[in-house]
C-alpha cells in the first residue's frame, strides 16, 4: 500500500472523523474503555493540535486516513510522550505503524527532544505481567517478561524502545501498564 505521512489539519473535520472512527476501533479490544464514543476520539485528536503537542497521520493514495499517530512535550521538551499510534485493521501489518513511529522520532528530534516514552496497557492478560501481583518483586517480572497474545510491547522492542518499567494495576489489580523509553538524540 502506498501512503505517506503528514501533518494533521485541526480545520479537517473529515479527516478527523476518519481518524476517530479508527481509534475506536484499533482501541476497541486492548482498552475498551479509553475512546467509547466518537466525541470521547475527537477530543482526543482535538488535544494534540494544541501547542506542544504532534499529531501526523498517514493517508492513502485518495488521501483518506490509515493510521494515526499523537505526542505531547514533557520535560521541558526533553521528552515526549507517543500517545496514541492506531492503524486501521485492514492496513496492518504492512509497516505504517513502524512508519509513523520513525516519522515520530524525527519530529521530535527537530523540536529538540532527547527521548521519546510511552505507556502500553495490557488489561487482557496478553502478557506474563497480566493477572500478576507485581509489587513482590516487580523488577523480576519485567525481566522473565512474555508475550502471550500479540501485546504490542515486542513491536516498540524491533523499533528500538526498552521496557524501562510499569505501572501495577495501572488499569485495575492485575492490569499494569508497560513504560517503554527511546533515545532518539545523541548528546
Amino acid at each position: 500500500m502506498k501512503f505517506y505521512i503528514t501533518d494533521l489539519n485541526s480545520t479537517d473535520d473529515v479527516l478527523i472523523g476518519e481518524i476517530a472512527a479508527i481509534l475506536m476501533d484499533g482501541f476497541r479490544e486492548m482498552h475498551p474503555a479509553a475512546y467509547p464514543t466518537a466525541e470521547a476520539a475527537v477530543i482526543e485528536i482535538r488535544e494534540t493540535l494544541t501547542p506542544n503537542h504532534l499529531s501526523r497521520v498517514a493517508l492513502d493514495e485518495e488521501k483518506g486516513a490509515v493510521a494515526w499517530i499523537g505526542g505531547v512535550s514533557r520535560y521541558d521538551g526533553n521528552v515526549w510522550e507517543l500517545h496514541p499510534l492506531v492503524v486501521r485493521p485492514d492496513c496492518q501489518q504492512q509497516g505504517i505503524g513502524s512508519a509513523l513511529v520513525r516519522d515520530f522520532e524525527q519530529q521530535v528530534v527537530r523540536r529538540g527532544g532527547v527521548t521519546i516514552f510511552l505507556g502500553s496497557d495490557d488489561e487482557r492478560d496478553q502478557t506474563s505481567l497480566g493477572g500478576a501481583d507485581l509489587y513482590p518483586d516487580l523488577w523480576q517480572h519485567l525481566r522473565v517478561i512474555r508475550n502471550l497474545r500479540h501485546h504490542p510491547y515486542e513491536f516498540y522492542q524491533k523499533l528500538g524502545f526498552v521496557i524501562v518499567g510499569a505501572i501495577p494495576d495501572a488499569n485495575g489489580f492485575g492490569k499494569p501498564d508497560i513504560l517503554m523509553a527511546k533515545r532518539v538524540r545523541r548528546a
